[in-house]
């Protein structure tokens, strides 16, 4: 969290489509819409897999939304070249924007610690990769993990790996690999039970659905950090752009998550000090017809109406039938004597 607000993450990913400029406009661009953090992935299709042409290499699933290519062909196409990290977290350090990655390998790690990243993210694919999270951990900064596919046990193996090789600051991500995903899917109900679960973790949300409406009922529900994929233009296309949020859509999901989070408050009943002046428009009883002296009080002549200068309405089945010791004015509020 940053001023108590929630911690908003804009993924590029792949979303640059091979050109550096474009990388460091959508950089200025996530730091224009209000986000906490740039997040990049740091691999090439050699540290991420094989170029193989045997089945299991090949994405065949045609709900997939990157069927028909290859693992390696996709990473290929979908990573960001090394050189590039500098020049995007110098960017980030100009604009006050906390910039940082998610490693896959040991040398993407040693390459980052070069560049004094500040945050290591673990992707919901390696979060039972123990050696890899315990070279992350060593590195003693703070780390985020998707939880996608995870068991609670083994969400309980990653955190006690982090935590015996030096982590002490551990953000955990409720997610669904799916891309996009649909929200019926999102079952983020389980993130009170992650906050019970582990609490001594952050918990926030690493959503894939579109819109906002995902993530804001994840802050409702104690999510404290989000984040999104992000891109300039889903027209523009590239790997991830058909479930990025584009720059307005961005500064919504930042404006709507901090007005979330404060609407949280607090458990309160009652009268909040906003509320006072509107209390003179709570229901009373009032004469609403002229009763004079020895008269009984009926329907017709007393009302449970505003203002609240009179008796509390609860009380008007016992007035009913009782005899008026005084003549009562319409308009004039029933009072105890």
């Amino acid at each position: 969290m940053k001023n108590n607000n929630p911690f908003i993450i804009a993924e590029m990913s792949g979303n640059h489509n091979h050109s550096l400029n474009r990388a460091l406009a959508i950089a200025r661009a996530a730091s224009n819409a209000g986000v906490s953090a740039l997040k990049l992935q740091t691999y090439t299709a050699d540290t991420m897999t094989i170029d193989s042409s045997r089945s299991e290499f090949q994405i065949k699933d045609k709900t997939n939304l990157w069927t028909g290519q290859s693992l390696y062909a996709l990473y290929q196409k979908a990573y960001t070249p090394w050189q590039w990290h500098k020049p995007i977290f110098d960017e980030c350090k100009k604009l006050g924007l906390i910039c940082f990655s998610t490693p896959f390998d040991k040398t993407a790690v040693d390459f980052l610690e070069d560049l004094n990243c500040p945050i290591y993210k673990i992707a919901s694919f390696e979060n039972a990769d123990l050696p890899l999270l315990s070279y992350v951990a060593k590195t003693k900064k703070p780390v985020i993990m998707s939880c996608a596919m995870a068991s609670v046990n083994e969400i309980k193996e990653a955190v006690n790996t982090l935590t015996k090789n030096g982590c002490r600051d551990i953000t955990l991500l409720k997610c669904t690999s799916a891309y996009p995903a649909n929200p019926k899917d999102s079952n983020l109900l389980t993130i009170p039970n992650m906050i019970k679960k582990f609490p001594k973790c952050k918990i926030g949300l690493s959503d894939h659905t579109l819109g906002i409406g995902v993530s804001i009922a994840s802050i409702a529900l104690g999510a404290q950090v989000i984040e999104k994929h992000f891109t300039l233009s889903r027209k523009d296309g590239g790997v991830d752009s058909a479930f990025s949020m584009e720059i307005q859509e961005m500064k919504q999901l930042v404006e709507e998550s901090r007005r979330a989070y404060l609407a949280l408050g607090k458990v309160n009943y009652g009268l909040s000090p906003q509320e006072k002046k509107s209390l003179i428009y709570k229901r009373s009883l009032y004469v609403v017809k002229d009763i004079k002296k020895g008269e009984k009080f009926t329907k017709d002549n007393i009302r449970s109406i505003r203002p609240s200068k009179g008796l509390a309405p609860k009380h008007y089945n016992k007035i009913l039938g009782q005899t008026a010791k005084r003549n009562f004015k319409f308009g004039e509020p029933l009072r105890w004597r």
